[in-house]
This record gives C-alpha cells, structure tokens and sequence, in this order.
C-alpha cells in the first residue's frame, strides 16, 4: 500500500469513528431541541441513549468475534450506510416509539461489528513498529471530524429559523448524509486487500474455540484495564470544568475557554504521543508506563497547588493532565500490538476491551457525582483527583507487566527459531 493511500485510509476511517455517533449522542449537541420537536421528557430523552448503551455492551464481544471472521471494508461500508438510513427514518418520523427503534437499530450498526472492525483496520494500516503513530493520527481526524459534523449539522439546524422540527430535522438530515459521504470515503480509500494479514499457522487462525480461549488469557483483561484507564483519564479530565469556577473561582466563559482547549485543541497532540511510543519509546506500553504515571503526578499536583497562585497559572496547570491524557488514549489500542494476541482474533480482543474500557462513562460518572451530591466541593474534587491519581499508578503497573509479558514472549520465539 503506498503512503498516500494508507494515511488516506486512517483519514478516512477517523472521519468514520467520528461521524457515525454523531446521531446517538445528538442529545449532547442539541439536548433541548430534541426533546422539543419530539415533546418527549428528560426521562425519555436518557431512556434511548440508555438502551443505545445496554444495546452496545451486549454487541461488542460477538461482533468483535465477527469481525475476526469478515474483512472490515464491506462491515464499516454497510454500518456507515445503515447508520444514514436510520438517520433518515429518524428525521422524517420524530416520533418516540419508532426513535426507541432506530436507537436499538444504531447500536447494531454503530456498535456490533463497526466498532472492532474499524480499530481493527487502523492497526492493519501501518506496520508494527509505526502502531502508535497510526493510532494517534486515527483519534486525532475521529475529534477533528466530530467537530467538522457538529459544526454542519448546526448550520443545517440554525438554517430552519424558529421552526424547532424542522430545524432537527434538517440537522439529523445532515449528520445521515456525512456518514454517507464518509462510506463513500472508505470505498475509494480502503482497499483492505492490502490489510490483511495472511495467516498461515493452523493455531493463529479464527476459530469461536479459540475466541474462548482467548478470554481466558491473563493478557487480554490487563489490556482492558489499559484502555479503562486510558479512557477513564480522557473522559475525566472535563471535571476540570467544573472545578475551575466552583474551586478556582474563574468564570465559567473562561472555564469553557480552557475546555476547548482539553477537548479539541489537544486532539492535535494524539500523533504525537503516538510519536514518542513508537520513535523515542519503541513501545507503546513503555511510553503508557510514562504517560499515565505523569498524570496520576500531575493530578495529585493539582492539590498541591499554593493557596497564593493566581487562578490563571492554576487554570493553564490543569491543561497538562488533559495534554498528556490525549496522548496517551490516542495510542491505547496500539497496545494490542505487544499483548502476543494472533491478529486473527484482535477484533475480539477490541470487543471485550471495549466493554471493560468504557466503564467509566458509567461507573466513575455514578461515582463521582455521588462525591459531589454528598461532600462538600473541595473534598469531592480532592476525591476524584485521588481516585484518578490511584487509577494512575495502578494502569502504569498494568502497562509495564505487558511491556515485561512481551519482551519474554520475544525473547522465548527468538530462542525457538
């Protein structure tokens, strides 16, 4: 595959990642005017993203296990184009019995086979030694793209004037016809031909006995614990916002401000990271060994801070576990590289990681909100900085156990041959 075609294909497929969820997380973008046009109640509104979620957890691990078994062009192709169509159904309908439908619907076209196939693929673009690198520039077209369709669905939204239905309309209309656009992307761009790793060993091929036996591999569930933790700092920094004008005292346009900073400035920092594993690290475990022991230090920092520091030096400080956390979630998959897991079976691997490692959207949100119900606010973001802070070290130890797993499997092959 020449390089033109294969950083096309990552371009292509980050657009995928990032564009696909446009329509299940649309409540994120256009909370109140969902529920308006539909008339439905908040209650409502949380009920379809909470099947979207029950859905997903239940069809990451089989359709990992089918994307093992299937070249992942045709599945993102066919996701892409489902996900349109349900976009589609949705916008000319708004009605809440058939939107419980196609919420189920998206987790089977977002979710089932899309989700593995596509990490899958991102690996299979680059070789070995250039995963991180891959990977990171994946993630940072993913954030760029969301915010491209977020930003055109807005303007398709704004162009309805004070007709609210007709302006989600025309804004679901424009997140189905990008995801569209995007299948036609990874038509012309992907030529997964070029992807595939030829197995050649009876043992390193796809069997469903071999899927179960790879569940039982210490190696998998560590990997998982990586990507829970990698995520949960990803998704977690945003407690940032929060803390900056009820602790720090900023005001909440600034606090917004550094938030966009987190949330998209700092996309442009997943290469890079993906960077320093593969160039200065050689490894992606190594530089995750780094990376999340700096985060968990820098969190512990935040409340080690002067009582006399001014509220601009404690807003930029909080910008470095943001930074450093984008670059660590950029590569987390490419992890899979160095767990010894047959690339015959990653897709699995992804579908089960995936499970473990988005826990955080649900469990450390139930957590930390409960601190923030319960304590005083102080001691809550004291808690939650500690709480990531362990998770921290205890991922660091996680990551190097399988850089040292990895290094012995080399190690025993090289004495084999």
């Amino acid at each position: 595959m020449s390089k033109f075609r294969k950083y096309a294909t990552v371009v292509a497929l980050g657009f995928a990642g990032g564009t696909i969820y446009l329509l299940p997380y649309i409540r994120y973008t256009f909370y109140d005017a969902q529920i308006a046009a539909m008339g439905i109640t908040n209650t409502q509104s949380s009920t379809l993203l909470t099947i979207y979620t029950i859905v997903n957890m239940i069809m990451y691990i089989p359709g990992g296990i089918l994307a093992d078994k299937f070249r992942p062009k045709k599945a993102l192709i066919i996701s892409l184009v489902a996900t349109g169509i349900l976009a589609f159904i949705y916008a000319f309908t708004m009605s809440y019995g058939i939107a419980l439908v196609v919420w189920a619907g998206l987790s089977f076209s977002t979710a089932f086979v899309f989700w593995a196939a596509l990490l899958k693929a991102v690996g299979m673009c680059g070789e070995e030694h250039e995963q991180g690198f891959i990977y990171g520039l994946y993630y940072a077209f993913n954030g760029l793209s969301a915010a491209i369709g977020d930003f055109i669905a807005l303007k398709a939204y704004n162009s309805a004037g004070d007709d609210l239905v007709a302006a989600i309309t025309r804004a679901v209309i424009a997140e189905g016809v990008i995801v569209i656009v995007v299948a036609a992307a990874i038509f012309f761009f992907m030529d997964d031909s070029h992807m595939s790793i030829e197995v050649t060993k009876e043992e390193d091929k796809f069997s469903f006995g071999h899927a179960v036996h790879l569940l039982k591999s210490p190696v998998l569930w560590v990997f998982s614990l990586v990507v829970l933790v990698g995520y949960g700092f990803y998704s977690n920094v945003s407690y940032f916002t929060p803390y900056l004008t009820e602790i720090v005292g900023i005001p909440e346009s600034s606090a917004a401000g550094f938030a966009i900073v987190r949330t998209y400035v700092f996309l442009l920092l997943a290469p890079v990271g993906g960077l320093i594993a593969d160039k200065l690290c050689h490894s992606t475990t190594k530089w995750l060994t780094i990376a999340f022991t700096i985060i968990a230090l820098t969190f512990l920092g935040v409340m080690a801070l002067p009582s006399t520091i001014s509220s601009t030096a404690a807003s930029l400080y909080t910008l470095l576990p943001g930074a450093v956390a984008m670059m660590a979630y950029g590569v987390v998959f490419s992890t899979l590289s160095e767990t010894g897991i047959s690339p015959a079976m990653r897709g699995t691997a992804i579908g089960l990681a995936s499970i473990i490692g988005y826990l955080p959207d649900t469990v450390y949100a139930m957590i930390f909100g409960k601190w923030l119900d319960t304590m005083e606010a102080a001691a809550a973001y004291r808690a939650i900085f500690i709480f990531l802070a362990v998770s921290g070290f205890v991922g660091a130890a996680l990551a190097m156990y399988i850089n040292r797993t990895n290094k012995k499997r080399l190690q025993a092959e090289a004495a084999a041959e």
